[in-house]
């Protein structure tokens, strides 16, 4: 089952690829040339921060351009390289760049993550199996887990908290996926998880249980709005 999210509509904007967000955020330090930018955003682990394709990064510069949300303020040539043109953030542009933080940061959005769609497909696991690979998965998020504290740790020694929060909130998710994994562990291997034994049997005597026969009839059916 899955919650709809209402008034979450995003707004239409003319570069709506986050590469350009991370672009505007790093031409709010100073005026920069592409592989300066692209340096810059790299050190920062922006790209990790935002799903983004690196080869799209001239298309989002020039289309920045074309909208007037940076503008072209000089080119330059260090040594025998080829001329680079220096950009800056406009007027324009830093207001785009604080109305999508506005949005990003307000308004939810749906996301699918990978573990997600691995959920909705669990059943076509023995559950003896799904048991083993959760386990496993939570083993790995606990050392990812210590690993992520300890480099929060040491950044916190030397850079403001204000330009970590997006570690804690990563912090944050992991630590209660692992909540959550622990919880549904523990019904797994105690038998007290709803229809365990309907799953089981299912993968052992490979005949679909009359149960879910019945509920994948029932969901399967067209409704009125679906046929017109």
């Amino acid at each position: 089952m899955r919650a709809s999210l209402e008034g979450t509509v995003p707004k239409r904007r003319k570069v709506s690829n986050l590469l350009g967000l991370a672009v505007l955020s790093a031409l709010v330090q100073r005026p920069m040339h592409p592989y300066e930018i692209a340096t810059a955003l790299r050190a920062w682990g922006k790209d990790q921060d935002m799903e983004f394709k690196w080869g799209s990064f001239y298309t989002v510069i020039r289309n920045l351009d074309k909208h007037h949300l940076i503008d072209a303020v000089e080119s330059v040539r260090e040594g025998r390289r080829p001329e680079r043109t220096v950009y800056r953030i406009t007027d324009a542009g830093r207001a785009e760049l604080v109305d999508w933080a506005r949005e990003l940061v307000s308004t939810p959005m749906p996301e699918h993550p990978r573990f997600r769609a691995g959920l909705s497909v669990l059943a076509a696991l023995h559950p003896d199996e799904a048991t083993d690979l959760l386990r496993q998965r939570l083993d790995l998020l606990d050392d990812a887990l210590r690993r992520d504290r300890e480099t929060l740790d040491a950044h916190l020694r030397e850079i403001p908290r204000l330009f970590l929060v997006e570690s804690e909130y990563d912090l944050a998710l992991r630590a209660a996926e692992a909540t959550w994994l622990r919880a549904l562990l523990a019904e797994l291997t105690s038998g007290s998880y709803p229809g365990l034994d309907t799953w089981r049997a299912f993968h052992e005597t490979g005949e679909m249980p009359a149960e879910l026969t019945g509920l994948a009839e029932r969901t399967s059916t067209p409704t009125a709005e679906t046929t017109d």
